[in-house]
């Protein structure tokens, strides 16, 4: 029976129905206490919900102590219930064993960075390579948190000491070339630069030979390059540059694909009272523990909260999911008829809503997200919480939602093609390929809150 009662449990949380599955996971675990798949499920599951899951890790990592993706998310809720430095500790001991556990350097990174540790975050891919020269895939995991956290030199650097240690290798070069055109290195604005591998084929190096071709102004080539994934999985990829292509050539497709204006774009009030908003923010305010924004995060000047907000059992919480998934549901009643192909109108729309992520932020003076998309999403939004006064906020359109202006460091010249004041309470919703950002607030704090709506299959 307790077989049974983890199969409800999985499957319930496959639905999102993170209470019910609680309950049969508890359920399972306490008729099959050795279970270790059991034990390692209910622990997650109270993880994920945001309740303290330290002691039930800890008895799922008495019955399964070698699995790594046990000890990840143990260490994390570690760091969830004040206890950052064991959790540094358990990944940093684990590493020294285990080396070439890349999503354990990954994660102590993560960690690092969140709790202001941003001087030394890399530390653990600087032992294990001391440990371990010659393993290629640690370097070219290094290579890509330092790319990814934008810190250039420090990149080129751990690739030049790879190739000297290594000797020429495709990897290598494939991370050499993407940290030039990236950076705009001497070199950034060649459009050859990557015919040293034009016989490679992988998606992540041509979104990256998309964007170099858009830097040096190639913009057909930009287009011919992304149009090859149109029907392939990584199409979310490129959707959001096939857009830029499209506007830059006057091609009518841009609009089959963005719509004119704001027809893929709602605003949608919310009804919650004052009261309601107040209670919100105070709940939400309490879950920015953070110190800083995760390294693949577009918020600048502010923090944005971890694990699946949804999943939180906040009575006030769960109050507004309901009034969003019935707004969601609102939007995808009142979008066009299907079309073949089309990211957001082609999927089917009579699945039940599930959500890819959901997450708060609070900006502080000064911030503001950076132009970005959301490619594992199908439906992305934006619900403001509590809003600074106009005059600190700035003037018009300080604190705007913007649609469709290119990435700057893309030189495009493509501005935003509509804007939306923010209003507290209203839900705005919007394609995950649309590109979007928002205009930095002088003074003051912004709360919100944003999701992604999971593609149905």
């Amino acid at each position: 029976m307790a077989l049974n009662w983890l199969q409800i449990g999985l499957a319930k949380r496959d639905l999102q129905d993170m209470e019910g599955a609680l309950e049969a996971l508890e359920r399972a675990v306490a008729e099959t206490a050795t279970n270790p798949v059991a034990a390692f499920a209910y622990a997650q599951v109270l993880f994920e919900t945001g309740r303290n899951a330290v002691s039930a890790f800890e008895r799922a990592t008495a019955l399964d102590p070698a699995n790594p993706h046990l000890i990840r998310t143990y260490a994390a809720a570690l760091a969830a219930e004040g206890e950052a430095e064991r959790a540094q500790s358990i990944l940093m001991d684990t590493l020294s064993q285990h080396p070439q556990w890349l999503d354990g350097h990954k994660s102590l990174a993560t960690l690092r960075v969140a709790i202001g540790r941003r001087d030394d975050f890399d530390e653990s891919y600087h032992r294990a390579i001391a440990a371990l020269p010659d393993s290629l895939s640690l370097r070219l995991a290094h290579v890509h948190l330092l790319s990814t956290a934008r810190a250039w030199d420090d990149a080129r650097a751990c690739v030049q000491e790879a190739i000297h240690r290594l000797g020429p290798n495709r990897g290598l070069e494939i991370a050499r070339l993407s940290i030039e055109s990236e950076s705009n290195g001497p070199k950034g604005q060649d459009p050859n630069l990557f015919e040293t591998v034009a016989d490679v084929m992988d998606p992540g190096l041509d979104l990256c030979r998309v964007r170099h071709a858009f830097r040096c102004g190639a913009i057909d080539a930009a287009l011919a390059r992304a149009e090859t994934y149109r029907n392939t999985p990584q199409a979310r990829l490129f959707w959001p540059y096939l857009s830029l292509g499209w506007r830059l050539t006057n091609n009518p497709a841009a609009a089959w694909l963005d719509g004119s204006g704001d027809d893929y774009v709602r605003a949608i009030d919310l009804g919650l009272s004052p009261d309601e908003l107040a209670d919100f923010a105070a709940n939400l305010r309490d879950l920015h523990t953070a110190q800083a924004p995760y390294l693949e995060q577009s918020v600048k000047g502010g923090t944005q909260t971890d694990r699946q907000l949804f999943f939180r059992p906040i009575p006030i919480l769960q109050r507004v999911r309901e009034k969003i998934t019935g707004a969601v549901q609102t939007f995808l009643d009142d979008l066009p008829a299907s079309q073949e192909g089309h990211p957001l109108l082609s999927p089917p729309r009579d699945r039940p809503i599930l959500f890819e992520g959901s997450w708060s932020v609070l900006l502080k003076a000064g911030g503001f997200h950076s132009v970005h998309t959301h490619p594992m999403g199908w439906i992305s939004s934006a619900l403001h919480i509590e809003l600074p006064s106009e005059s600190n906020a700035g003037p018009a359109p300080a604190g705007y939602l913007q649609f469709g202006e290119a990435p700057p460091e893309l030189n495009l010249g493509l501005g935003p093609t509509h804007q939306l004041a923010p209003k507290a309470g209203t839900l705005v919703l919007f394609p995950s390929t649309h590109w979007h950002r928002t205009v930095p607030i002088e003074a003051g704090e912004r709360l919100s809150l944003a999701f992604d709506i999971r593609q149905p299959a």
